[in-house]
């Protein structure tokens, strides 16, 4: 099981210098992003109908970024030339057996001309420096520095969906947060990082499910101090991403890149970070996304006492961030303990996140497979409560062959099918990121309303003199009840709210009469940013044909 890179972005060394300096020229602001004004004058250059440009830009830009980086960029002009060969423009072309390597550039009617008199420009007024043309950084990184200089940064400036999302969070969600204290009771504030982040995927599972021989068995390859064994092989979580080179960074060490999403795992303490670490290689497929192997969950009360750290809070932060969580089971091992339904219940409120792999299932035979299937599944019904039925992946995901003396020539058809249809979600996930990261914000907004309402209510019960330690245990005692009060009165619904019991923990260690009072403006921010920003932010940058 692998996933290939496109070859439709390959191009010999002559064509890319080509695309580079029609890349340029496209590219008005020199920021490294052709965004849709700058692209319909460029592709108009190559006199093809609407609708074929609507397809190329639809195909160029799969992850729905709302802009055309360098690579994307090549992939559209190789989709012009193929369509000015007169090609249909489907999705299909990615994995049609063409020579993209050496396929020749489009035809674009006139831009020699406008290169020549770019150069002629350039030459009279700016010396080039190193024959390339400046670029400038995006500021967006800046605006988690300083609140004030995002501030001056209009919607219509930012030149994608992501940056548009920075803007917002640094202008209008932030201040609210920082104000109720969300990041003490829900999830850290959010950095520039945490943005810019590649999709990742959790795989999740009793020890010896086979989570790391899958990741193994996709990546074609062992990644750097990876442990496979029967018994409880991989003792901390490892991060799986690409790298000029194959080595593991300690987890102190990660935490404090600012270049990685992983400051927020601060919160959870040196011990857990000792048993958290990043291993880097370099590999086509975590180019897309990078995996997340985690610990096997031990049964009984090992999983709770002899861990020095919060497991179920670490998973669950984890999850947060997240585009895929795999739950892998084996059929020997299903039932669920008390941890692992921890776990599992921790994951709550990202079931559409959520697939479920039964691994090595060709160690049974097809009588027995169906009724570990069913066993699953009933196992499953008790654990999420969920009306829907959880989609479950069944095969072998390792580099054996499958052993087709147990589970017969059926067994084998139906293994390569499931396995197809994993790859399948796999492949679709860099193509989602971007719709799952405003889904993610949006949700987090949202939280975050819900939470400031909470606090403000608390502290509004609060008397102003006498009593004050009384009142305080009255309200964490009746938590539910207050959650209820807040609900009817802001008419929200009952299955955004957090947890109680955790809620309850949380709050315990504060001094409720030290939070703020409600104010009305950072709500009516949040709520125009959700009404209108967002909207707004998702039109500038659809598909510019549309």
């Amino acid at each position: 099981m692998e996933i290939d890179a496109a070859p439709i972005s390959r191009c010999s060394k002559a064509h890319e210098k080509i695309y580079q300096e029609w890349f340029s020229f496209a590219d008005s602001d020199g920021d490294g992003r052709i965004t849709g004004g700058d692209a319909t004058k460029f592709f108009a250059l190559s006199n093809l109908s609407r609708q074929e440009l609507k397809q190329v830009w639809a195909i160029a830009d799969s992850k729905r970024q709302g802009y055309l980086g360098f690579k994307e960029f090549v992939i559209g002009m190789q989709l012009v030339s193929l369509a000015q060969a007169g090609n249909a423009i489907t999705v299909d072309l990615l994995d049609a057996k063409v020579d993209f390597e050496n396929l020749e550039p489009p035809r674009m009617e006139g831009l020699d001309a406008q290169l020549a008199a770019k150069k002629k420009y350039t030459s009279k007024n700016e010396p080039e420096q190193n024959g390339s043309p400046p670029r400038q950084s995006s500021p967006a990184a800046s605006w988690f520095q300083s609140s004030k200089s995002a501030k001056k940064v209009s919607l219509s400036s930012v030149t994608s969906i992501v940056d548009g999302l920075k803007k917002l969070y640094i202008q209008n969600l932030k201040p609210l947060e920082v104000t109720y204290r969300f990041n003490d009771f829900v999830s850290p504030l959010l950095t520039n990082s945490d943005f810019d982040a590649k999709p990742m995927v959790m795989l999740l599972g009793q020890y010896s499910t086979g989570k790391t021989t899958f990741i193994k068995h996709l990546l074609r390859r062992s990644y750097p101090g990876a442990h496979i064994g029967p018994e409880p092989t991989t003792d901390r979580f490892v991060v799986v991403m690409n790298g000029p080179d194959e080595r593991s960074i300690p987890g102190n060490t990660v935490a404090v890149q600012a270049d990685m999403p992983f400051s927020g795992l601060t919160t959870f303490g040196t011990a857990f970070l000792s048993k958290f670490e990043c291993s880097q290689m370099p590999h086509p497929l975590l180019e897309h996304f990078t995996i997340v192997d985690t610990p096997g969950v031990l049964s009984g009360e090992k999983q709770r006492t002899q861990r020095s750290y919060d497991f179920t809070g670490v998973t669950s932060w984890f999850a947060a961030k997240c585009d895929l969580i795999l739950l892998l089971f084996d059929p020997h091992k299903l039932d669920i303990s008390d941890e692992f339904k921890r776990v599992i219940s921790s994951l709550r409120g990202h079931d559409d996140k959520i697939r479920v792999v039964l691994n090595k299932a060709d160690q049974v035979d097809t009588q027995q497979l169906m009724r570990v299937y069913g066993a699953l599944m009933w196992s499953l019904g008790k654990v999420l409560n969920t009306p829907e039925v959880m989609r479950v992946y069944i095969g072998s995901f390792n580099d054996k062959p499958i052993n087709e003396t147990a589970t017969g020539p059926l067994g084998k058809e139906l293994f390569e099918k499931e396995q197809d249809d994993l790859l399948s979600d796999l492949k679709d996930i860099p193509k989602k990121a971007c719709d799952r990261r405003i889904n993610e914000f949006v949700k987090r907004a949202r939280a975050a309303k819900i939470h400031a309402f909470i606090i403000s209510h608390l502290r509004k019960e609060m008397p102003a003199m006498m009593g004050k330690a009384k009142t305080q245990q009255r309200l964490i005692d009746n938590l539910a009840d207050e959650f209820a009060k807040v609900q009817r009165e802001h008419h929200l619904p009952a299955g955004d709210f957090p947890s109680v019991e955790h809620f309850r923990e949380i709050l315990s260690g504060y001094s409720i009469d030290k939070f703020e009072k409600l104010k009305p403006k950072m709500v009516q921010a949040v709520d125009d940013m959700l009404g209108y920003d967002i909207p707004d932010l998702l039109k500038n940058f659809r598909n510019p044909y549309d």
